[in-house]
């Protein structure tokens, strides 16, 4: 949802003070040297542009805020500008989609940097170092620390719309599975009281032909034979309107009978039905699970389908169980009696195939000699074991991609920085002079009197600016430092030789103070 424009000027003049606001107090407590107004101004100008690009165009704002770094230091590394320059790469890792287009920024970053050291530095290895360490711990850490969390905010809103996703699945599931019981149960309806209606009719007809009967009870048996097959062809077009042709579930046996049980039921009323062998089961199908309720199924519609249009004839049913799985055959002879009703194409055999297919086996129907033949395979179901395959997700690839590259980031970061804060240290301890030394000096000494007792290093980044007044022209001056501590701005001495003699020295004093301090170092010589 898109935030009101004065919600998004407020949260970018609130962006801009907090970037701005160490560029503006470094210089005040001596972190940085002190710079012209119109330094700062231009510096606050940038920073305000880049607060204003931050949202729609981050690369862009975090270009404008390394270029001001590089301005400021060649080693990119200012007390000004160094928490602008980890913010813009931090936010630029949170709202840039793409990671190329930022890596040839940090390139290119450091390109300019290095050029620039060699080109205006002034010692080029401790300043190349100190710019590496802050490319890397300044801007790369940040960045990959935003694209960390941006990557956990679109895992868990992606999360959530799984989870809808698969509420949604889950209702759909759930009215599919109701459409599939109503189907089950309209097929099963369709088989069971089809089987019993054609062993009524059966036994119907075997009283019919009963001897001795009265022609009234006749003419009532066989009106009671057409009366069942009557009801039989209604329920299979009424059932038929509820069943699902494809993907359509095996039905339960009723009351757990077995297939045995079946076929000595189909016996008892009259139909002519026997066994080919004793059945022989397979070791891995147990009653009542799926194997064992297509058999029962496949069964059950062989033999209705006999008494209905092959009445009299002979059934041979015979079951084989292997490891593999188990199947049914039943072949019926020629019909013997005529058929109370022509022979009339339904489904129930299409049913059995796509059953007895989606469980993995195979079924056959049709004509063996005079007759017709049913046969159906079912492979026996073993439960799968095995170790789930892992499922993850692209973005949870991509967080332990960017946790690795922050790991990475932060352990070469480190080293840097280490490296060069332990140069920096000892370059500024190994150019101080002490006092008291500085007090002992005279113009006009030669200077290999004087180098006598000056440290092994000047300082290699002089506070020009800052001394009271101009170097002697053509003077070779030299900067050293009043005081051994790091990370503060002090006092420094300048001495300038000429033709092999100490002309000047004086005393720059450190930011924040004015020209006074000459008088302090010369009470040393007292």
């Amino acid at each position: 949802m898109e935030r009101p424009r004065s919600a998004r000027l407020a949260r970018g003049a609130l962006l801009w003070a907090a970037l701005v606001l160490p560029a503006l107090t470094a210089d005040r407590i001596g972190l940085n040297e002190p710079r012209t107004l119109w330094q700062q101004a231009a510096g606050a100008a940038v920073l305000a542009a880049a607060a204003a690009l931050s949202r729609r165009l981050p690369l862009a704002a975090f270009g404008l805020t390394a270029t001001l770094s590089l301005t400021a230091a060649p080693s990119l590394f200012t007390a000004s500008y160094g928490p602008a320059l980890g913010t813009s790469a931090l936010l630029l890792g949170l709202r840039a989609g793409r990671a190329r287009p930022a890596a040839l920024c940090f390139a290119a970053v450091g390109c300019a940097g290095t050029a620039r050291i060699v080109l205006v530095g002034l010692d080029p290895v401790p300043e190349w170092l100190v710019m590496t360490g802050t490319l890397l711990f300044g801007c790369v850490f940040p960045w990959l620390g935003g694209r960390y969390w941006r990557q956990s905010r679109e895992l868990a809103a992606e999360g959530w719309l799984r989870a809808a996703r698969l509420e949604d699945e889950q209702r759909l599931t759930e009215e599919r599975a109701r459409l599939r019981e109503r189907s089950r149960i309209a097929q099963d309806m369709h088989d069971s009281l089809g089987h019993e209606l054609s062993l009524i009719a059966l036994r119907a007809a075997a009283l019919q032909l009963a001897p001795g009967l009265a022609d009234e009870h006749r003419t009532a048996a066989a009106e009671l034979r057409g009366a069942a097959a009557d009801a039989t062809d209604r329920l299979h077009r009424i059932i038929g309107v509820l069943r699902e042709d494809d993907d359509e579930p095996p039905p339960l046996t009723p009351a757990g009978e077995t297939l045995e049980q079946l076929v000595a039921r189909a016996a008892e009323s009259g139909l002519p039905v026997r066994w080919a062998q004793p059945a022989t089961r397979d070791p891995h199908t147990a009653p009542g699970d799926l194997a064992e309720r297509l058999l029962y199924r496949v069964a059950r519609e062989a033999l209705t389908n006999a008494a209905r249009h092959a009445p009299g004839a002979p059934v041979i049913v015979a079951v084989t169980g292997r490891d593999e799985g188990t199947s049914v055959t039943l072949t019926n002879g020629s019909p013997t009696e005529p058929s109370s009703r022509p022979s009339e194409g339904g489904t129930g055999l299409l049913g059995l195939r796509a059953a007895v297919t989606s469980a993995g086996g195979t079924f056959e129907a049709g004509p063996q000699g005079e007759g017709f033949r049913v046969s159906a395979y079912v492979p026996a179901h073993r439960t799968a074991t095995g170790p789930p395959r892992p499922a993850l997700a692209p973005i949870t690839h991509a967080r332990r991609r960017v946790a690795l590259c922050l790991g990475l980031a932060a352990g070469v970061g480190v080293v840097l920085v280490g490296t060069a804060f332990g140069w920096y240290a000892y370059v500024e301890k190994h150019s101080v002079l002490a006092p008291a030394a500085y007090a002992t000096l005279r113009p006009g000494a030669p200077a290999a009197d004087v180098e006598r007792v000056l440290p092994d290093r000047d300082v290699n980044d002089p506070p020009v600016e800052r001394a009271a007044t101009p170097a002697p022209e053509g003077a070779d001056c030299r900067y050293y430092r009043a005081s051994g501590e790091l990370f503060v701005s002090v006092d420094h001495f300048r001495l300038c030789f000429d033709a092999g003699r100490l002309v000047t020295k004086d005393v720059v004093p450190r930011a924040g103070r004015s020209g006074e301090g000459r008088e302090e170092y010369e009470e040393f010589s007292q």
